[in-house]
């Protein structure tokens, strides 16, 4: 698996794809959990990065995940916007004098975003937020990287690991965002930042299965 600006950015078509189709379902978490417009910020910066898919395509890794980044920062706005723009900001700079990513280092990007989130959102595991669905699939990617299970399993896996870890969140009370200033914090209800986190995850692993 190797992947170029080219193929990352098909991903992120994909994954711009998938969360529209799914815009009415994340809306209905927001609407509760929130301030109902997930789905629209979302949908704004990722259809900025469909926009602009060709022209980063031929970019340098690095470069690409700069210009990534800084559309999400622009294009999202809020704190979506800066946890985002911060993450592919951030693992830009893994990918200084970089070709191409393969699987241990798509891995580093993941870990190396996953950092960023928690470190500018001030964050962590069982907060009810995108991390939640992150961490877990970059813990299980880690895992089974090191035990060298089968590229096919592994990225089965860190799928289920994602989509695990944004239901894990229905039961969690909210410590950041909206949902905290809610008289039961959230619970009972899946966190709409969480669930987009493992669409993309969830797209990329798919994506990269068919390389």
């Amino acid at each position: 698996m190797n992947l170029t600006s080219k193929e990352y950015m098909e991903y992120l078509v994909l994954a711009a794809k998938k969360i529209d189709d799914n815009g009415n379902y994340i809306t209905s978490l927001d609407a509760i959990t929130g301030d109902g417009d997930h789905y629209t910020n979302m949908q704004l910066g990722f259809s900025k990065l469909t926009e602009n898919a060709d022209e980063f395509a031929l970019l340098s890794l690095s470069e690409c995940f700069r210009k990534i980044g800084m559309t999400l920062m622009s294009a999202i706005g809020g704190s979506s916007g800066a946890l985002y723009g911060s993450a592919y900001i951030s693992a830009s700079k893994v990918l200084m004098d970089k070709e191409t990513i393969d699987t241990p280092l798509l891995l580093e990007i993941l870990s190396t975003m996953l950092d960023a989130i928690k470190k500018r959102g001030d964050a962590d595991v069982g907060m009810k937020t995108m991390i939640d669905a992150l961490a877990p699939a970059v813990d299980v990617f880690r895992d089974g990287l090191t035990a060298g299970i089968d590229s096919s399993s592994l990225f089965e896996a860190v799928k289920q690991a994602a989509d695990n870890g944004a239901q894990s969140t229905k039961d969690m009370e909210a410590v950041k965002g909206r949902a905290y200033y809610q008289a039961n914090k959230g619970v009972g209800h899946i966190d709409p930042g969480a669930m987009t986190m493992a669409y993309q995850i969830e797209t990329l692993m798919d994506y990269i299965s068919e390389l």
